[in-house]
Parts: C-alpha cells; structure tokens; sequence
C-alpha cells in the first residue's frame, strides 16, 4: 500500500492507496502516530485509492480517533468506494467517523463541527 502524507499546520491528510490490512496497518499506524506527536490534530483520510479494509485497518482509526479526542482534534474520512464504505457501515464504524463525499466536503467540515 502507498501512503502519501501532506500536512499544513495542525492538519494532516493522508491519501491510502491499495490494501488496509493487518500487513499495511502498522506502518499507517506508525504515521499517524508520528503526525499526532508533531502536533497534529485534525486528520483527513482521502479513501478515494482504497481497494480493500480490514479489521485492522479499522482497529488503527479507532485508535485515533481516541487519540484525537482529548485534545479536541479529529479525524475524517472521505472519497469512499461503495464497497470500502459497507465495510465502515457494517462495523457501525460511521457511526463515529464522518465520511464526507469528497476531500473539499470533509476539508470545509472538519474543523467546524
């Protein structure tokens, strides 16, 4: 999987292209995580290149969404797939993941509610 990381200020977008799995989930964790301790407080995942998410891959943004809570920052996710957002509908994960239809959608709404 390739993940491209651009980040401006307190905001990190990271576009996911490929496979979320147990193999690719760690070193997504590790940028995350690495982002989170530079300061970084509102995150845009871009599902737009997305084939394929597993349970791991939902464990790492739960992680981070928790992560985020405690200093008022979030993360959301956009430009899904049908088939990558069942899987976020079936898990109840868009429940607490706000997934907007595109990366201006979620851009315009993540710092505002």
């Amino acid at each position: 999987m390739e993940i491209i990381e651009e980040k401006e200020n307190d905001t990190a977008v990271f576009k996911l292209n490929g496979r979320l799995d147990s193999n690719t989930a760690p070193e997504f964790d590790d940028k995350i995580s690495t982002s989170i301790d530079n300061g970084v407080r509102f995150i845009v995942v871009d599902c737009q290149a997305l084939d394929y998410i597993t349970s791991a891959g939902l464990r790492i943004l739960n992680k981070t969404a928790k992560k985020l809570k405690p200093v008022d920052g979030k993360v959301v996710l956009c430009a899904m797939e049908d088939y990558v957002r069942e899987v976020f509908e079936i898990s109840g994960f868009d429940t607490f993941l706000p997934i907007f239809p595109d990366m201006q959608t979620a851009m315009a709404q993540l710092k505002t509610g």
